[in-house]
């Protein structure tokens, strides 16, 4: 099972779905993971790798050490390797190894070639393809990065059958942002798919390709259109602008991005049914839905004001403008930036 995602003669890649067997290289190639998949899964990989020279770099895991230090680690690693510019950069890990790989890769002698191999649901509907990479800082996700992409990405079921329950229900936040900005009939799919075999890992191999396979589709149509977000793509970012807030506000630790993703898109439904984007009905729908897989959806404000403020600096802000990406109705989207603080504060103040 193959996905395109056309970007032009000289970027366009592929993603396989339970496609990868051997992969050859003529040149050195570097697999950057962390222990906990190393341990699960790296010999695996290697057996299906042959290249002149391979190396692992293997990082610590958590979102709290997405940084430039890190960043350096494995740019020293590799250096010490003596990779060139022909060398190949494997990712091999969640969104947090895809995105700094792929920071790497961009970086490293001006940029060599990567490849995405995602060990988790959310890695494989949303951070592996799209080239988007980067690290946070003190002050907010994702704020230091570039627009890269892969040479191609292989989602494999065999990676996701270890996955805890919780990191599958983080995955699928992402496949429910997906369905409620630009796809209905997908909230159709989810609601009548069984959640308990899904989040004990016992769902059906075809299953989960299908649902790494629709989102990845909806995902690569709209960067082919819009590779470095000038607006379609903005639209995926549909609840992650109070996201980003609560991941930075509890230190990358407390939640798992799909987690804090869920919040978001509860909080911005809040808003949009201030603002009579959405009804009640609809607001709800996707409230019972995250229930289902698990997913919080209450997150505790505590100080508004300086939650308000943060909203400053995500990428998504402009001259001042805080740029939200809200329902309008289920299946659609909208970018709002004229939204008044009053009606931002008052949202917030449901969640105080």
């Amino acid at each position: 099972m193959q996905v395109r995602v056309n970007l032009g003669e000289k970027i366009s890649y592929n993603v396989y779905i339970n496609e990868l067997k051997q992969l050859k290289f003529d040149t050195k190639v570097v697999v950057l993971t962390n222990d906990l998949v190393a341990k699960l899964h790296l010999d695996v990989l290697l057996e299906k790798i042959q290249a002149k020279e391979l190396f692992v770099i293997k990082i610590q895991d958590g979102e709290e050490y997405k940084n430039l230090q890190t960043i350096e680690y494995i740019i020293d690693q590799m250096c010490h390797y003596q990779l060139d510019r022909k060398s190949i950069l494997i990712s091999f890990g969640g969104g947090v190894v895809s995105d700094m790989g792929g920071f790497v890769a961009s970086i490293y002698q001006r940029g060599i070639e990567f490849i995405n191999i995602p060990t988790t649901l959310l890695a494989c509907v949303d951070a592996s393809v799209g080239g988007k990479t980067g690290v946070n800082n003190l002050f907010g996700k994702n704020l230091i990065g570039s627009f890269y992409q892969p040479k191609a990405v292989y989602c494999e079921s065999e990676f996701l059958k270890t996955l805890p329950s919780r990191e599958l229900a983080a995955g699928m936040a992402e496949f429910i942002k997906m369905a409620a900005v630009f796809d209905d009939k997908m909230l159709d799919f989810l609601e009548n798919l069984d959640k308990k075999r899904f989040l004990n890992g016992s769902l059906e191999d075809d299953i989960l390709a299908q649902i790494i396979q629709k989102s990845i589709e909806l995902k690569a149509n709209v960067v082919s259109q819009d590779e470095k977000e000038s607006g379609l793509r903005m639209l995926l970012n549909y609840g992650h602008t109070f996201a980003h807030v609560i991941e930075n506000q509890t230190g990358y630790k407390k939640y798992l991005h799909g987690e804090a993703v869920a919040m978001g898109m509860h909080m911005a439904n809040i808003l949009a049914l201030r603002l009579g984007l959405l009804d009640l009905q609809e607001c709800e729908r996707i409230k019972k839905l995250l229930l289902e897989f698990n997913l919080p959806v209450d997150y505790l404000v505590l100080d508004v004001d300086e939650f308000y403020n943060a909203f400053f600096m995500d990428k998504k802000t402009h001259f001042k403008k805080i740029n939200f990406i809200l329902l309008d109705g289920l299946g659609k989207a909208c970018i709002k930036n004229d939204i008044s603080k009053e009606d931002v504060l008052e949202t917030l103040k449901v969640f105080a």
